[in-house]
């Protein structure tokens, strides 16, 4: 296992700055996720910490020792490629065995750690069958096997479940999840999907345009986003944004829309939260509920989306679509009038930059809504 250290990393191919000044602390034996559209520069990361891209500034570290320039092969870190990579003219056994005879692996130690990791990820039966034989779930197992095998002191994986359908990827996210727990190796895994970044690892780093957002827990990025980007890229549907304008007057803090005012509960210190500046107020579809006739905020139902068990619904208030989820059992026609309340302890108000001002997430009592009267 490996304590894995990246300071101020900034990796450029030309004029395009692909990681920009990364300060990132992977725990020992952690299971840390990556998480970012494409583009974002996530794989350039992997391939850094792997050694097949050389920094233009910063450091590297693994338990605390420098390897920014130790020569890939020799920092006892493995790589799976999102493409796979298995030869196909090898057996599973040889695509296994294969990283190890480079090694110059003893046979028999070759043939021992071979049997053990097909045992640990039940493809022991597919040893003597080709690639072009497998299933896309039996390819990706021989895949993460050979990264396994060379028994690393940390795995990168690089969007390893893209290119399955949902059922395979269900399956292969609690299959991960099962290794790293058992194995207890660091693992760093690369994903642009938020629910595989909600699920498996202990931590998440959300990275945008090469530039690190927030490094949290999946719960506290959920929870509290420190920006409009990590909001919307977590949850789905992501979160709905409003825009309110600021009102700093008389030592109180307000947000005003043309349906409703937040008010704090006390004096609050906002810096970043000028008076008549433009804001949003951000909430999650599930924290908004409807309500019965008289009650909370007048909508108009503009779309449904059934989803079986619950329904995602599209709601107008004032000039903006809202999403809300709802009980499939509830009946809500296409331009139905209904009421909707805002769950104010869920409530969170972004900058006119989109960064995270207030959060009230978990909070109750911190800020008050107030309808204003029905337009």
């Amino acid at each position: 296992m490996a304590r894995i250290r990246l300071e101020r990393v900034t990796k450029r191919f030309g004029a395009v700055t692909a990681l920009r000044e990364v300060s990132l602390d992977i725990a020992d034996g952690e299971f840390f996720a990556i998480l970012g559209p494409p583009g974002a520069g996530k794989t350039t990361l992997l391939r850094t910490i792997v050694g097949l891209e050389t920094p233009d500034q910063g450091e590297i570290f693994a338990d605390e020792h420098p390897i920014t320039d130790v020569f890939p092969g020799d920092r006892e870190i493995a790589i799976m490629f999102q493409n796979l990579a298995l030869y196909p003219d090898k057996s599973v056994y040889g695509n296994l065995a294969f990283p190890l005879k480079q090694a110059k692996v003893p046979k028999q130690e070759i043939r021992r750690r071979v049997l053990e990791t097909a045992a640990k990820l039940h493809i022991e039966p597919l040893l003597a069958r080709k690639p072009a034989k497998l299933s896309g779930g039996e390819r990706q197992r021989v895949a993460l096997g050979r990264v396994l095998v060379r028994d690393a002191c940390a795995l990168l994986l690089d969007e390893p479940l893209s290119a399955l359908d949902a059922m395979l990827r269900l399956e292969m996210r609690a299959e991960l999840k099962r290794l790293q727990r058992e194995l207890g190796r660091t693992l760093v895994y690369v994903t642009h999907d938020q629910v595989e970044a909600m699920s498996m690892p202990d931590r998440v780093a959300v990275l945008r345009e090469g530039v690190v957002q927030q490094v949290d827990t999946p719960e506290n990025i959920y929870h509290r986003p420190a920006s409009r980007f990590v909001a919307t890229v977590i949850g789905s549907p992501p979160m709905n944004f409003i825009p309110a304008v600021v009102d700093a007057s008389n030592g109180q803090l307000r947000f005003v829309h043309e349906r409703f005012v937040i008010e704090s509960a006390a004096p609050i210190n906002a810096d970043r939260l000028s008076d008549g500046e433009p804001c949003f107020v951000g909430i999650r579809p599930e924290d908004i509920q409807v309500t019965s006739a008289g009650a909370g905020l007048a909508a108009r139902v503009y779309a449904t989306e059934p989803l079986g068990g619950e329904t995602v619904v599209d709601v107008t208030l004032g000039d903006r679509v809202l999403k809300l989820i709802a009980p499939s059992a509830l009946a809500l026609p296409q331009n139905a009038d209904i009421r909707i309340v805002l769950d104010s302890s869920r409530l969170h108000v972004f900058d006119k930059h989109g960064m995270t001002a207030l959060s009230a997430a978990g909070a109750r009592g911190v800020l008050r809504l107030r309808a204003v009267a029905d337009q």
